[in-house]
């Protein structure tokens, strides 16, 4: 009970800080959580892995590109071999807008980092990794 409601505290104050980005750049909660996806692939993101990522459909998934695109947040590339496929690039302006707002993110956990030490700064780590595996498993959450 301790953990999920440490948990629960941390993403409502991840929710405010995405929430206020998005109401201040003109996007959608949404539209913060396909950029981190982005920033977060290891290899190019295409709108189809971005749309099965986040559960949406094509065209919410071009909507939100839209969206992000015309804010200048992303690029939309095509492929030099297979002009088919589309990669989605965070614009570095935009990545530091993102970096200067999330700053208090940085600092807060840099701080706790601190206070933690490295062994349980690792611990953490590693939690918060087996903890991800578990969202990607292939069986489905109640």
């Amino acid at each position: 009970m301790e953990m999920a409601r440490h948990l629960r505290r941390v993403n409502s104050e991840m929710n405010v800080l995405i929430h206020r980005f998005a109401g201040e750049n003109g996007l959608h909660a949404t539209d913060i959580q396909a950029l981190g996806a982005i920033l977060d692939a290891q290899t190019p993101m295409t709108p189809g892995r971005l749309g099965q990522h986040l559960g949406l459909t094509s065209g919410a998934v071009t909507a939100c590109l839209d969206r992000l695109e015309k804010a200048g947040h992303l690029r939309r590339v095509r492929d030099a071999t297979d002009r088919r496929v589309v990669h989605l690039h965070y614009e570095p302006t935009a990545r530091k807008v993102a970096s200067d707002h999330f700053r208090v993110l940085a600092r807060a956990t840099e701080r706790a980092l601190e206070r933690a030490g490295e062994d349980d700064a690792s611990a953490a780590l590693r939690f918060l990794e087996m903890l991800g595996e578990e969202f990607s498993t292939d069986e489905p959450l109640p």
